[in-house]
């Protein structure tokens, strides 16, 4: 079932339970109101109720004892003429040893049968009977000399008008439903329109393949906000897109060069196997260079692969960032033994992967060292979660520090030196996996200052 058919039918059942709720309400009220009127009208008979007759006691005595009276069989009790607009009632006297004195006004005698529950002297019992096809509201009082006084009223009327108003109530009711649909219809349709339009966007950017397309905004309603949402969505999958496509352009335009030179020195061993020993060994140790720096970028091209440049299997935990960066200061002096390192550690830390940590203070021990120029030293500060790094070098030209961290940039001066580029964007892959920041920025007196911040632990 659809949305829409959803909320046409909650709506209609939604109206339809509340119209029918009310509808019973009313229903109620007005049936106790209109029997309670009745029930007034049988008390007040009640009251004025008399004997005609031969020997019959006055209406006063009626309703008080009737010492050495006698009610012969031509004594009938009758009821005060009805006002205009009245239903007409009748009254039946019930003697003590069970006789019936009949109504005035004739017609069918009274049930006697439920007399047992007829209260104490001075009490009245009210109940429902059907004589002969009508439907009677009656009304039973035992008299203080014994005898048992009933008055009925006919319930033709009230019956009538319930049942008027059952099918009035009914037709309200359906009414009520129909109306609720249609109303539920354009709803659906004024609400489910943007829905509709979200639909139809998500439908032509998986036909085309198109992630420019962007749904209008402007709203505060949750649709509105779900549209905005869909078109961040969007943004994010077409700047991973573009993100995906400059990679795998950027990576095939790195490894075409190590790989050509890879190729033409292998051909020329294979052309050449007379080569001088010297000649032979300069071109394999060339190669092996060139392999290493091939194995070096296609490990860097795997870590930044994956989602948050986070392996699946690495183990993160509470890692004590001034020995990750005395451990790297001590691994990179074996390969830049022109240089000195201006340690300043304090100890502190923070949430990582040890490898990954490593690998990313590595980095940036990497780039200041080629930055540096001999016998300058490389000062690096560690204190509260933060590795500060700073070269002597040249420093950094204000249209590059944008672009620092990007993958595979290298300004303009760093083309002739080694490097894929890809070093600083592995520092800021690590930083950001780990909730971290890291930041370029020119040294006050010359070179370049790169900040690692992680949050500490302790």
């Amino acid at each position: 079932m659809t949305i829409r058919r959803r909320l046409v039918l909650l709506s209609a059942v939604a109206v339809a339970m509340a119209i029918a709720i009310a509808s019973a309400a009313v229903y109620v009220l007005v049936r106790s109101g209109l029997r309670a009127e009745v029930d007034t009208a049988l008390r007040q008979s009640q009251n004025k109720a008399y004997v005609v007759g031969a020997g019959a006691p006055s209406p006063d005595e009626l309703l008080g004892p009737l010492p050495g009276k006698k009610v012969d069989e031509v004594v009938r009790v009758a009821l005060p003429s009805a006002k205009f607009g009245d239903a007409t009632g009748i009254a039946q006297l019930v003697t003590r040893k069970g006789s019936v004195v009949a109504s005035v006004s004739g017609g069918s005698p009274l049930p006697t049968s439920d007399l047992g529950s007829v209260p104490a002297i001075g009490k009245a019992a009210l109940s429902d009977r059907h004589v002969k096809g009508v439907h009677l509201r009656m009304l039973n009082t035992r008299l203080p000399s014994g005898e048992v006084l009933m008055v009925a009223r006919p319930l033709t009327e009230v019956d009538r008008t319930l049942r008027s108003l059952l099918w009035v109530l009914l037709a309200v009711t359906l009414g009520g439903i129909a109306l609720a649909a249609g109303l539920g219809v354009l709803v659906a349709r004024g609400t489910l329109r943007p829905l509709r339009r979200m639909t139809a966007s998500a439908e032509q950017v998986a036909a085309t393949q198109d992630l420019s397309h962007r749904l209008p905004e402007g709203g505060r309603d949750e649709i509105d906000r779900l549209g905005a949402s869909f078109n961040q969505m969007l943004s994010a999958l077409e700047a991973s897109r573009e993100a995906q496509r400059q990679l795998v352009a950027d990576a095939s335009h790195e490894l075409r060069t190590p790989l050509t030179s890879v190729r033409t020195n292998v051909e020329l061993l294979a052309r050449a196997p007379d080569l001088p020993g010297p000649e032979r060994e300069r071109i394999v140790t060339s190669v092996g260079s060139q392999i290493q720096e091939l194995a070096v970028l296609v490990g860097d091209l795997v870590d930044l692969a994956r989602p948050n440049g986070i392996d699946p299997e690495e183990i993160v935990e509470d890692v004590r960032l001034d020995l990750v960066v005395a451990d790297a200061v001590e691994a990179i002096r074996d390969h830049a033994p022109g240089h000195a390192f201006a340690v300043d550690a304090q100890p502190c830390t923070v949430s990582a992967s040890r490898p990954r940590l490593h690998r990313a203070v590595r980095n940036l021990l990497d780039n200041a060292v080629k930055w540096s120029p001999p016998g300058a030293a490389v000062e690096v500060v560690v204190g509260d979660g933060e590795v500060t790094v700073r070269d002597h070098g040249p420093g950094i030209a204000d249209e590059d520090l944008p672009h620092v961290f990007d993958r595979f940039y290298r300004a303009p001066a760093a083309r002739r030196l080694p490097g894929s580029g890809l070093g600083l964007a592995i520092v800021r892959q690590v930083a950001e996996a780990y909730g971290g920041t890291v930041v370029a920025e020119r040294a006050e007196t010359g070179g370049a200052r790169l900040r690692l911040r992680l949050s500490p632990t302790s």
